[in-house]
């Protein structure tokens, strides 16, 4: 299963590649298709390294890491708590939800694509068609109307005639622009109750006098104390979660 999600991920590089500059039978201006010369190993190993450079940008940016790095982020903000967790922990956190939730897009994408270019039953053109429509159904699922007509009028794309027809260059970025109003609206929403906490305790310690205490330093343990008597990691975890899944 590891191995397919690799694979998956791979694919996602390829198909966003492809996005930024899609030819018909060819990868960066190499033949790669049915019939085509083949590439030599040191070519292979070169392209593919290229790819793999961009993977960690494909995968903050065009899967469920972004909205979750962001909603965690602000979680850490608003309670107050710096560096606790640490941005390593809160990367690992988004991480493995990402995988969590891309694993049956990953996995079919390998199906459909990866395994019919290893059987030689496709060019890789039409591998890649086949494997980025599992990724083009997950990224129209999240993608505003509003958002693909931006850039579908910055590029002075024609309107497609439906969903299915949206080209990875304008779902990819409009994607991305939707993920991250989701992502600051739930940060905001969990601004809220700790901000509450936050002012009821400037209001009382500047009635009683106790101006020289930072208000912060006695709002914080009570925000803790809040949090984590609503459960709130598995409140918040299993929301963002259950969202994405929806």
């Amino acid at each position: 299963m590891t191995g397919r999600l690799v694979r998956g991920g791979l694919f996602i590089v390829l198909a966003a590649g492809k996005a930024a500059a899609a030819t018909s039978n060819s990868i960066l201006g190499i033949n790669m298709g049915k019939g085509g010369d083949s590439l030599s190993v040191p070519m292979q190993i070169v392209i593919l390294l290229t790819l793999l450079t961009l993977l960690p940008a494909i995968v903050m940016s065009i899967t469920p890491f972004l909205r979750i790095a962001i909603v965690l982020h602000f979680l850490r903000q608003a309670l107050g708590t710096q560096t606790a967790p640490s941005n390593q922990v809160l990367v690992g956190i988004s991480l493995f939800l990402t995988m969590l939730v891309v694993q049956p897009v990953a996995v079919e994408m390998y199906h459909e694509g990866w395994e019919p270019l290893q059987n030689n039953q496709m060019t890789t053109a039409q591998a890649f068609e086949a494997g980025s429509k599992p990724l083009k159904t997950f990224l129209v699922r999240f993608a505003r109307e509003k958002d693909v007509k931006l850039f579908l009028d910055l590029s002075h794309a024609p309107t497609p005639h439906n969903v299915s027809d949206l080209e990875l260059r304008i779902l990819i970025p409009a994607y991305i622009l939707s993920e991250l109003k989701a992502g600051f609206q739930i940060g905001a929403v969990l601004f809220m109750p700790f901000l509450i906490i936050d002012l009821v305790v400037a209001s009382v310690t500047l009635s009683v006098g106790m101006v020289q205490l930072p208000p912060v330093m006695i709002s914080a343990p009570f925000k803790i104390l809040l949090f984590v008597l609503a459960d709130g990691w598995n409140l918040v975890i299993g929301s963002l979660v259950k969202g994405l899944y929806a």
